[in-house]
């Protein structure tokens, strides 16, 4: 099976990312239901006897002389085939002052609107997705080997020269891992996260956890980078270190608004830093091992720490959970492939295998400069600042090296604000989350998705403190879970899809699941008291909560399907019918006291030739016969009801008057007309009782009910 047509199940699936995906098509029951239903319905009158032509251009204004001449109106609709409009960019202009200037303000923080065609032209080329994607995984190499050495110094010095075999570990299990998900990467060529592999081939349940640990990954990501980064900008300033918190919130709006711009233009700000990291670190690890040549390799001896810890067993597996935190990321390629420019897939896989490369050379490059160094963790200063000390003692490469990691850490984040909309995207298509996911904003970006990121990261931060060795334990349970189930699922996608090759491919992924859930256990029971408790937790708990979503949504789902219309027979409920001729109406028009507006709501009612009955609310007998009185002088056109209310409540009786009637004649549609006056000004509002909004509020939950109002604008 060809790498590009290995999984065209894939794409029938709906796994590419389009605008359109807010509006999914009817399915085959569906739309013969649909058909059979058209074969019934008789319209009251002629469709092509409408009053205006609905394909009428608008524009905003008419041509007026100016100094510059006459201007030419906007268009705000073009025809562009015999009944479709095409909305222009000044349609989409709200029409108060307000709303107006808030649009320029939007438009100017965030660039103007994108059409739903420019989708394709803001996808990545490789020189871009790879600083935006890889981001957070070379990042990674600014923490992880400090978070291992950190828990191997507790055991004393003499347990810093376990770092070696344990990096080597590391790196074996980095290329491992990434293979596995280069193999994944053709295999599910429109999109491949965990969710997506883990639910094909695992069932429902897996891959929801595999997207909770991937929602978890991605929060502590942006909380972890920022964290990282701005630790990198206190050890080189300390003066800075009582602003850690609002730094780092500052830095996540900026991000969030950053990405609010659409991906190219994020891509495009973030190109620079993540090259620059790179070379600056290639040009340490350079300049140090040319040093340690210098003196024949020889490490220096590090300083005398005492052993707080004894060395076993439990606190190096902590150890190398700790490290594996560097791999955080790795995925990130596997998730975005819809965002590469075509061929997606081609351009993912090489731009993943270029990631995992440059990730083993710097991590395994500072792990041996750090030993040879004879550096130790020490609080105040992060390991890669002291390293920098050491490598570059005169000229400005240290302040370059330092300015280099906090940008990259501070940016890392993005990785996570290209992924979690994404992941968002495809199971609120599923029904697993809220389906305001799937929409796109004007510069094509899942904006909700990125506000709901921003947000709940920047809560953890704050709680946390901004302290990275605090957020580090959380880390990586839900990273490796995911890891483990994608891999996991990959074997059983080559169990079922046999092709050539097979055997190499499923074997491959099955040691990258191995060693991923190794990880995971190590990580779960090493770091539970630590904090990882909170990941063991929340997981099943985000679990249980995508189900109730779904549950909600195929509920939702059964309600409003179409099914074939029932044979004719007795009148049903009013809800069910779907036929008009099958409706049958009682409007209902509730009147204050006649004045203008509540005549135009009559009039209106009227109008539509169906039984209408006005009700009137009195809060004693004397109004009520007052009320009969001028109804007589108007005419008594309509069949009045009064209701006396002696406790002077308008909205109760009213709703359990309507809730009686239904209850009389279920099969009845009742149409309650309601009169509203329009306020100009907002703080009008107040000034007034809004009963219309009331009492739909009130009606909402009763079927065959429906409250429409007729507005009265007063101008001032």
């Amino acid at each position: 099976m060809g790498a590009a047509g290995e999984h065209d199940d894939a794409a029938e699936r709906g796994t590419v990312v389009t605008p359109s995906a807010e509006l999914p098509p009817l399915g085959t029951e569906e739309r013969a239901a649909l058909s059979r239903i058209g074969e019934r319905w008789r319209e009251p009158r002629d469709p092509d006897e409408l009053p205006v032509d609905p394909t009428l251009g608008r524009s905003g204004r008419p041509p007026r002389p100016t100094r510059f001449g006459r201007l030419v109106p906007i268009e705000m609709f073009t025809v562009e085939e015999p009944g479709e409009l095409v909305a222009t960019e000044p349609a989409h202009l709200p029409g108060s002052r307000a709303g107006r200037l808030l649009s320029r303000a939007r438009r100017t923080l965030f660039g103007p609107p994108l059409s739903s065609a420019s989708v394709l032209y803001e996808r990545m080329r490789k020189l871009v997705a790879l600083p935006v994607l890889s981001s957070d995984l070379l990042s990674s190499v600014a923490y992880g080997p400090e978070a291992m050495l950190g828990v191997l110094v507790l055991a004393g010095s003499a347990a810093l020269g376990l770092s070696l075999p344990l990096a080597a570990l590391l790196v074996v299990l980095m290329i491992a891992v990434g293979l596995s998900y280069r193999q994944t990467i053709p295999a599910y060529p429109h999109g491949a996260g965990s969710y997506i592999v883990a639910g094909d081939n695992l069932g429902r349940t897996p891959g929801l956890a595999a997207a909770a640990g991937l929602m978890l990954d991605y929060v502590l990501t942006v909380s972890v980078s920022v964290a990282a980064g701005v630790h990198a900008v206190t050890s080189a300033l300390p003066g800075l270190t009582p602003l850690t918190v609002p730094l780092g919130v500052l830095v996540i709006a900026v991000l969030l608004a950053g990405n609010l711009r659409g991906v190219r233009t994020a891509g495009n700000l973030f190109v620079l830093p993540t090259y620059a990291f790179v070379v600056v670190l290639l040009a340490l690890l350079v300049v140090g091992y040319a040093r340690a040549a210098g003196r024949g390799f020889a490490p220096v001896a590090p300083p005398p720490v005492p052993a707080v810890e004894g060395l076993g067993l439990l606190l190096v597996l902590r150890a190398f959970s700790s490290g594996a935190v560097s791999m955080t990321g790795i995925e990130a390629v596997s998730n975005a492939v819809p965002a590469f420019r075509p061929t997606e897939w081609r351009n993912a896989r090489t731009t993943l295998g270029w990631m995992v490369a440059m990730l083993v050379a710097l991590f395994a490059g500072l792990v041996g400069l750090i030993h040879l160094d004879g550096l130790v963790p020490r609080p105040g200063e992060t390991l890669l600042s002291q390293l920098g000390r050491v490598t570059f003692p005169t000229g400005p490469w240290y302040a370059l090296l330092q300015a280099t990691t906090a940008l990259i850490l501070l940016l890392a984040a993005n990785t996570a604000f290209n992924d979690f909309p994404r992941l968002l995207f495809f199971m609120a298509r599923d029904g697993h989350t809220p389906r305001r996911f799937l929409h796109m904003g004007d510069r094509l970006a899942f904006s909700n998705g990125l506000v709901a990121l921003s947000v709940t990261a920047a809560v953890v931060y704050v709680a946390f403190g901004g302290h990275t060795e605090r957020l580090i334990p959380l880390y990586a349970v839900g990273v490796f879970l995911a890891f483990t189930l994608s891999q996991a699922g990959m074997v059983v996608h080559w169990r079922r899809h046999r092709g050539p090759g097979w055997h190499r491919r499923l074997a491959l992924n099955a040691v990258g699941a191995t060693l991923s859930a190794l990880v995971l256990l190590t990580a779960a029971v090493a770091k539970f008291s630590e904090g990882a408790w909170v990941v063991v937790v929340a997981v099943p708990l985000l679990v249980l909560l995508f189900r109730r979503i779904h549950r909600h949504y195929a509920t939702l789902h059964r309600a409003l399907a179409l099914h074939p219309p029932a044979p004719s027979g007795p009148a049903g409920s009013a809800e069910r019918e779907e036929l008009p001729q099958e409706v049958r109406h009682l409007v209902v028009v509730p009147v204050a006291r006649l004045n203008r507006a509540s005549l135009r709501a009559l009039a209106y009612a009227a109008s539509l030739g169906q039984p209408t009955l006005a009700v009137h609310i009195a809060p004693e007998e004397v109004e009520a016969d007052r009320f009969r009185e001028q109804w007589q002088a108007w005419g008594d056109h309509l069949r009045l009801e009064t209701i006396v209310s002696p406790y002077r409540a308008v909205i109760g009786p009213l709703a359990h008057y309507l809730e009686a009637l239904h209850a009389t004649r279920p099969e009845l549609t009742l149409t309650v007309i309601v009169p509203e006056v329009v306020l100009r000004r907002r703080w009008h509002r107040p000034l007034h009782s809004r009963v219309e909004q009331r009492l739909r509020a009130a009606l909402r939950a009763l079927p065959g009910v429906v409250v429409t109002t007729v507005p009265v604008h007063v101008a001032e």
